[in-house]
């Protein structure tokens, strides 16, 4: 007989943590909601892991991954929902039916035509029907500001989105109370995160470069400061900034 293959080992290792008498006592209490956080953390490590170029990391990573879909999975089992299979079928019935030009003999009629036609067959029929609240709010912005646009509400050019980003810092300067300012700094973000659009810039990319330039700049301050950083006033903080970003 065969040795069994890897995913089916990490399956009959998912079986024991998840066994009712002698399983795991953290794995078998588990629920979708609970392990869920897990798995939004472990996709963000492959995508760290990919950003480092470290292949080790990435092949660590996408087990952990992995991990988190069997376990999702044998849940699913143990209500009676469906298996892991089930899942599998499923992805590759999806797979194929979104590419009709290489499983079938269908035309290219493009991706985004097909997942439109999905979509269309759903109860939601909304141009935004799909966008799942759970995504970062970044990318959940970018997301539904790409859907009305495929529909035609949108401006036509990047100057009104830019023009949007205006009005809303306006509206925060304006902004009379937390709640108020809480709202308008959300619609300021959204503005820029369609300004980004227009521009064709990926605004997570953007952002997390933003954020990598100022930690690199920070640690240098730190590095090159005489003193604890918090005994250093306005003036000197300002002036080190200033001497590492002219340093770069």
């Amino acid at each position: 007989m065969d040795a069994p293959s890897p995913f089916e080992r990490l399956r009959a290792v998912m079986d024991r943590l998840r066994d009712p008498e002698t399983g795991c006592d953290w794995d078998r209490v588990q629920t979708f909601r609970s392990i869920a956080p897990y798995t939004i953390e472990e996709a963000y490590e492959v995508a760290d892991a990919i950003e480092r170029d470290d292949a080790d990391a990435l092949r660590d990573e996408l087990g952990d991954l992995q991990l988190q879909v069997v376990f999702h999975a044998r849940i699913a089992e143990d209500l009676g929902l469906f298996d892991v299979n089930d899942v599998l079928r499923g992805i590759v019935a999806k797979m194929e039916r979104r590419h009709p030009h290489i499983f079938g003999d269908g035309a290219n009629s493009g991706w985004e035509t097909i997942k439109a036609n999905e979509r269309a067959a759903l109860a939601d029929t909304s141009a935004l029907a799909g966008v799942a609240r759970a995504l970062p709010a970044l990318s959940r912005a970018e997301k539904i500001g790409k859907r009305a646009s495929r529909v035609g509400f949108d401006w036509p050019d990047a100057g009104g989105a830019r023009a949007k980003v205006i009005e809303e810092l306006a509206e925060l300067d304006e902004a009379a109370s937390d709640g108020h300012r809480q709202e308008e700094l959300g619609d300021l973000l959204f503005a820029v995160t369609n300004l980004a659009r227009h521009l064709r810039i990926d605004p997570e990319a953007a952002l997390r470069q933003a954020t990598d330039k100022f930690e690199r700049r920070f640690r240098q301050v730190e590095a090159t400061a005489s003193a604890s950083l918090s005994g250093l006033s306005a003036e000197e903080l300002d002036r080190l900034w200033r001497d590492v970003k002219a340093a770069e």
